[in-house]
């Protein structure tokens, strides 16, 4: 690998050092949320309550030297209250504007939908253009900004769905589980000591590992990562097959070929190497398409499920030598 990547790599390995000391286990999250950062894309999040969500964006953000603010979205909440508002000064007799919380690197929007539709657009222009308009003044918000969306997988009543245009711009779904036996464990002996994942930032036992103006200079090492043609064709095939099978009413756009391809760089130089595998593809293929996906309600009514039908696609497809 070229200096650049070398670099990244280290960079990545020594992050996952540092989350670590934070967050128990979650290993695979820990990875999406960097192949996210590091391809300067956006991340849905879905767990229960207590599984660490946004101790683990807060975490990232220090570790990369970002900064992170968070939304808690309520039916209440008004896109103002996101993008921020135009302020009447009497002493000047003129307006200010007043940023607001967008105006950051790492967002979390936590319960993303628990607000109304018009406040989840709001978003919309941030996530694509990293840009916002007020009164027709537009504000560019800052080029690494990165937004979190969680959602409740359990909890229905009272939220609003989000729309597929608005899904299909998060780059990855990402699952967060609870904690196996031997990780809840470790969890509740640690909260009984000084030694709490919640108090490890604020000790300072967790290192800062570069700058957030680092992170742009690093996300150009990705170009050096080489995709073979057979495996582009490869990704193609397995996002065109979406469209085809007969469980599902609307497959997975351009936009998750271009997703897949991305993230199979990142995943690549997250695990040291300077080309792409199969098993890079195969194994983001779940997390990049299982949001994009939209079955037909006769399949949906018999129970059929959007992640089985990934994997019998993989299953179809001849994997590339």
């Amino acid at each position: 690998m070229n200096q650049m990547l070398d670099e990244l790599s280290e960079i990545l390995i020594q992050t996952r050092a540092q989350v670590a000391k934070v967050i128990i286990g979650q290993a695979l999250p820990v990875d999406l949320s960097l192949i996210a950062i590091f391809t300067n894309q956006h991340v849905l999040v879905e767990g229960v309550p207590g599984v660490a969500k946004t101790l683990l964006v807060k975490t990232l953000a220090h570790t990369l030297g970002a900064q992170f603010k968070r939304i808690q979205f309520t039916p209440d909440l008004m896109p103002s209250d996101i993008i921020g508002t135009n302020i009447f000064n009497l002493q000047r007799n003129e307006f200010n504007f007043v940023p607001g919380p967008v105006f950051t690197t790492f967002l979390i929007a936590d319960e993303i939908n628990r607000a109304p539709s018009k406040t989840q657009s709001a978003l919309l222009q941030a996530m694509q253009e990293r840009q916002v308009t007020v009164d027709r003044t537009t504000y560019d918000l800052s080029a690494n900004f990165t937004v979190f969306a969680t959602q409740n997988p359990i909890e229905y009543e009272g939220t609003y769905a989000l729309p597929e245009a608005q899904k299909d711009r998060f780059m990855l779904k990402i699952r967060m589980n609870v904690p196996d036996r031997e990780e809840e464990l470790n969890l509740a002996e640690r909260m009984l000591g000084d030694d709490a994942p919640e108090s490890a930032l604020s000790r300072g036992s967790v290192e800062t590992v570069m700058s957030e103006s680092t992170l742009s200079r690093l996300r150009a090492a990705l170009n050096q990562v080489l995709v073979k043609p057979e495996l582009i064709a490869y990704l193609v095939d397995i996002v065109r097959a979406t469209r085809k099978h007969d469980s599902v009413l609307v497959g997975a756009g351009p936009r998750a070929t271009q997703a897949l391809l991305l993230a199979s760089r990142a995943h690549a130089a997250l695990n040291g190497r300077d080309y792409v595998t199969p098993d890079d593809v195969r194994v983001l293929v779940q997390p990049i398409l299982e949001h994009r996906v939209v079955l037909r309600p006769e399949f949906e009514i018999e129970g059929a499920e959007i992640v089985p039908i990934v994997r019998q696609i993989l299953e179809k497809i001849p994997v590339p030598r």
